[in-house]
């Protein structure tokens, strides 16, 4: 068995006293009962907005050409499709790291070990690897998107925590958290955060809040990291497939823009999780695993910077989002609440 504290999960972020005295005086066993192999794989698949009826044989197809991370959440609606091609791939469940998302309805603590079975259930396995709180933002469950006022993340994160200590999932995280989210959460957690999903691509590189999370221990997935080429995205800026800069490093390094976006992204110790339901892309994008960069090259990369994020549901949602980082939510009324 294992003894799980903070430490085990960030490599060392210093915990507040008042956060580490009740561990050391009951101390927390967890994972008797999980086996596993490694750590998160650094590429993966992407499953937001994959079509129910594509999704199972492009995770299937996925595993079977070398893919070993496969990224998911209730959210995205097709989960019971995903497991399928789990189940249906020649690769064993425990070679296989599956990530999933609390969904914001569900953060009052009496709803979140129902959310993380009914993604267990629908996937078809019998724990997670890593489950994330996908946002910031909880909503009074059965009510769309109203916002629960009385919910905080530190109440949903105790509630997090009891999951790992159920052997539900190894590992626990979060998403799309704006820098003071990340202290606020580190400063009060017994075990801590694994990792952190957010939006980082050449054109909202982030690299301040990239080396943040390497210093206190938090890994970093990087969603969307092709930029704009998801057609959903409507940014106003030229899609990065067709930027000349992108265009021309690729052909320097006899590679697609895709792959040459995608070692970047791995290049920067980010791991990346493309979405395709697509085979050729499903293949051409492992291609990304045989380019790198100078220095001199990584360096000209950061001045294309365009601090532009393409995922920002938070103006819907009457919440400022990212308050501390690059291109945050705008909202009309500034008296709402910021996340």
């Amino acid at each position: 068995m294992k003894l799980i504290r903070d430490l085990s999960a960030t490599g060392g972020y210093a915990c507040s006293l008042h956060a580490l005295l009740p561990f050391v005086i009951f101390p927390i066993v967890v994972e008797s009962s999980i086996t596993h192999v490694r750590d998160i794989p650094r590429f993966g698949l992407g499953t937001w907005l994959s079509d129910r009826e594509k999704v199972t044989h492009a995770v299937q197809y996925a595993l079977d050409s070398g893919y070993d991370h496969i990224d998911a959440a209730l959210i995205y609606r097709n989960e019971d499709q995903t497991g399928k091609g789990i189940r249906a791939s020649s690769v064993s469940r425990e070679n296989i790291w599956v990530t999933s998302k609390l969904w914001n309805e569900h953060h009052r603590p009496n709803e979140v070990t129902a959310a993380i079975k009914k993604s267990i259930s629908d996937l078809g396995v019998e724990y997670l690897d890593l489950y994330l709180i996908h946002w910031p933002v909880a909503f009074v469950p059965g009510e769309g998107t109203k916002l629960d006022e009385k919910t905080t993340i530190f109440d949903t994160w105790r509630a997090m925590e009891n999951l790992v200590r159920a052997n539900l999932t190894r590992y626990i995280g979060i998403s799309n958290f704006a820098k003071k989210d990340v202290e606020d959460i580190m400063d009060m957690c017994l075990i801590c955060p694994y990792a952190h999903e957010f939006e980082t691509h050449p054109y909202l590189q982030q690299q301040d809040f990239i080396d943040f999370h390497k210093e206190i221990g938090v890994k970093v997935i990087a969603y969307s990291p092709l930029a704009n080429t998801n057609p959903t995205y409507d940014s106003g800026i030229q899609p990065i497939m067709e930027d000349p800069f992108w265009k021309d490093i690729a052909h320097k390094k006899n590679a697609t823009v895709a792959q040459a976006l995608l070692a970047w992204g791995m290049q920067r110790n980010t791991i990346v999780i493309p979405k395709t339901v697509h085979e050729k892309y499903i293949e051409e994008n492992l291609g990304a695993f045989r380019v790198s960069f100078t220095d001199d090259e990584m360096k000209a990369i950061s001045t294309t910077d365009k601090k532009a994020r393409m995922n920002n549901p938070g103006k819907g949602w009457g919440v400022k989002l990212f308050a501390d980082l690059d291109d945050p939510t705008k909202l009309d009324d500034d008296r709402n609440g910021e996340l």
